[in-house]
């Protein structure tokens, strides 16, 4: 089985520790535990020409542990507990004194799949922790249970509990023949170009989202869709599945205004790609990549 980067994969995220605090107590005592320390979505690296992940020691640091809005475990991999750490409280100066914080957008595609996906995964926590300080239902605030898996409303008569999301959206390679369909959006890095991809909808199964984001987009009507795998892609909270589809047309439309340009290609294109202002491939730490390299070597 394929492991996409940002995925986790086997990682033991140990759910049936999030309520045992004498046992988060002593592991937050660890020197062992490793802490990934977030600031405001970014993460604390080594500055180097390839950024590596700077840790911290749960001894040296329990000042911090204390000061963190959340403390997060993420799970346990090999009889070591990870935990993240949300420092945002930190005004800029005092997270500056322990070391540079830098966007997972930036560094991920550099780091070892394990550590860009266990940024991730606390990039992800953070995230949903900073967006649901308030109840959904009667508006007080909420407090964090479960060790950061949960958050529940502090109004006893209401004491509603909520749990991390994820948005899902479907990402889809379209083929014409022996052509591929690849777009681009405006607000995107100049000459990326990438495949179709939009958010899934309530009530919809995933291959109708694949259907009517094609269709919405391009006006493609298309047949033969076929699930591809899937991806966590925290930026900032979604999941995306990848399907591959086929046209039987390459006469598409850019309707809805949210495609600024499109084109069929071959693969001999794709393979002489000048990787430049005028045209580039997607990231290498995504699935529409990994889309897109598959065909390419069908």
């Amino acid at each position: 089985m394929q492991t996409y980067f940002y995925a986790t994969g086997n990682f033991d995220r140990s759910a049936q520790r999030r309520e045992d605090q004498g046992w988060l107590r002593a592991r937050l005592a660890d020197p062992n535990s490793r802490l990934y320390p977030v600031w405001r979505l970014r993460h604390l690296v080594e500055s180097a020409e390839i950024p590596q992940l700077r840790l911290l020691d749960p001894i040296a640091q329990a000042d911090l542990i204390a000061r963190a809005e959340t403390v997060i475990l993420l799970g346990v991999d090999g009889g070591v507990a990870h935990f993240a750490l949300d420092l945002s409280v930190l005004d800029e100066h005092a997270a500056m004194e322990l070391g540079e914080f830098q966007e997972l957008r930036g560094i991920g595609p550099l780091l070892p799949q394990r550590d860009g996906a266990l940024l991730a995964y606390a990039r992800g926590l953070a995230y949903w922790h900073q967006r649901h300080r308030y109840c959904g239902v009667c508006g007080a605030p909420t407090e964090v249970k479960a060790a950061g898996h949960q958050r529940q409303c502090t109004d006893r008569a209401c004491a509603t509990v909520q749990f991390p999301r994820t948005d899902p959206a479907v990402i889809m390679r379209v083929t014409c023949g022996n052509r591929i369909l690849m777009a681009r959006q405006g607000m995107w890095a100049q000459g990326m170009h990438s495949v179709l991809a939009g958010f899934v909808e309530p009530g919809e199964s995933l291959e109708d989202a694949v259907a009517r984001e094609v269709f919405e987009e391009v006006g493609l009507r298309v047949r033969n869709i076929r699930y591809f795998g899937s991806q966590p892609w925290p930026f900032p909270a979604s999941l995306m599945l990848g399907f591959t589809a086929e046209s039987d047309s390459e006469a598409f439309d850019l309707q809805d205004g949210e495609i600024e340009s499109a084109r069929w290609m071959t693969r001999m294109e794709l393979l002489n790609s000048p990787e430049n202002e005028t045209f580039r491939l997607p990231r290498a730490d995504s699935i529409s990549r990994r889309l897109i390299e598959d065909w390419v070597k069908l």
